[in-house]
């Protein structure tokens, strides 16, 4: 069995910004070697995380911001922010519950998502940042 590291950069706007990741994940299994595996999409860093969903404009640009906001208020009060001095507590909450990565069959040297199914990032901090994902593929 093979494993290959690949990396790529997302600049985000913060603010539990959504990125369709879709083609630079298919890009890396694509420059890859292993055809049948699992590929692993990773967001190096707290205060991000990574899931997939059907990427139209209410859902990444209102529905999932307000639902988060639901969970894990940006004005609430966070022991974080107390003991760093700094304002992002809420977005480690939001990275933590949503998660840092995503497991991905790859089949023919292609990840396999579902019609309107794609990979996307979210950047909870309460800036722009150029974050890094890792793909890491392992198989055959």
């Amino acid at each position: 069995m093979a494993a290959e590291s690949h990396q790529f950069n997302v600049a985000t706007r913060g603010n539990t910004h959504v990125v369709n990741i879709t083609d630079e994940v298919q890009a890396c299994v694509g420059r890859s070697s292993i055809s049948c595996g699992i590929a692993t999409v990773f967001a190096i860093g707290s205060t991000a995380g990574i899931t997939t969903t059907e990427y139209e404009p209410g859902l990444v640009n209102r529905d999932l911001k307000v639902a988060f906001e639901g969970i894990a208020p940006e004005n609430a009060t966070y022991l974080h922010e107390q003991t760093w001095h700094d304002d992002n507590g809420h977005a480690h909450v939001r990275a933590s519950l949503l998660g840092p990565s995503l497991a991905v069959p790859v089949v023919g040297g292609r990840v396999q998502l579902g019609t309107w199914q794609q990979i996307i990032f979210i950047d909870f901090d309460t800036r722009a940042r150029n974050r890094q994902v890792l793909v890491q593929i392992i198989g055959e």
